[in-house]
C-alpha cells in the first residue's frame, strides 16, 4: 500500500516539475526578446521623404454662365410642351382610346390558367385578383399599353409600349405563360 501512495505522489510531482521548467524557460526567452527590441529601436532610423511644395493654382473664368442651364425647369417645360405637340406615333394611338378593365392591373399580377376556342377564335382565361377574365386577340391589358397579339394553348403574347432609357417610346414583346397547378 505504501508503494502505491509513493507512486501516486511521484505521478503528481512530475507534471508540477514540468510546468515549472517551462515557465522558467519562457522567462529567459522574454528577456532576450526585450533586449533585441531595444537594440532595434536604437539602430533603426526612419527615412521620410520631404514633401513637395504645392502647385500654383491658376483660377479660370467660368465661360458657361451665359449658356442655358441644363437642369433648368424652363428648359424642361419647353421640352414637355414640344413633346405634347408632337406625341410619338406609338403613344398617340394609345392615348386616344378608351381604357379596358384589365389595364388597371400590372402584367405580372395576371396568370394564364387556360384557353378555349369558340367559333374558331382562340380565347385565353386569365386570373386577376381571384377573378377569371376571358380575353381575345386585340384586347388590352397591363399598365404599359399592352395589346394581345397572339393566343396559343400555352401562352398569350402581348405587345407593350414603354419608354427606354433615352425617353423614347418603343414596343416591347411580353408573354403570359400557362400556369399549371401543382397537385
Amino acid at each position: 500500500m505504501k508503494t502505491l501512495i509513493r507512486g501516486l505522489a511521484r505521478a503528481r510531482l512530475l507534471p508540477v516539475l514540468s510546468v515549472s521548467l517551462l515557465v522558467a524557460a519562457c522567462g529567459t526567452e522574454q528577456e532576450e526578446l526585450r533586449v533585441w527590441m531595444d537594440q532595434q529601436k536604437r539602430e533603426v532610423r526612419p527615412n521620410i521623404a520631404p514633401l513637395s511644395p504645392p502647385k500654383r493654382f491658376d483660377p479660370q473664368a467660368y465661360e458657361q454662365a451665359r449658356a442655358v442651364e441644363p437642369f433648368s425647369s424652363q428648359k424642361l417645360t419647353v421640352a414637355l410642351k414640344q413633346e405634347a405637340r408632337q406625341p410619338n406615333s406609338l403613344l398617340a394611338g394609345e392615348l386616344n382610346r378608351r381604357k379596358e378593365p384589365l389595364e388597371a392591373y400590372p402584367l405580372d399580377s395576371m396568370s394564364m390558367v387556360g384557353s378555349v376556342a369558340r367559333q374558331g377564335r382562340p380565347y385565353a382565361l386569365l386570373r386577376v385578383d381571384n377573378l377569371l377574365y376571358q380575353v381575345k386577340v386585340g384586347d388590352y391589358l397591363g399598365q404599359n399599353y399592352g395589346k394581345i397579339t397572339k393566343i396559343s394553348e400555352t401562352e398569350v403574347s402581348v405587345r407593350e409600349v414603354v419608354q427606354d432609357a433615352a425617353g423614347e417610346w418603343i414596343e416591347r414583346p411580353s408573354a403570359l405563360q400557362l400556369q399549371e397547378k401543382a397537385r
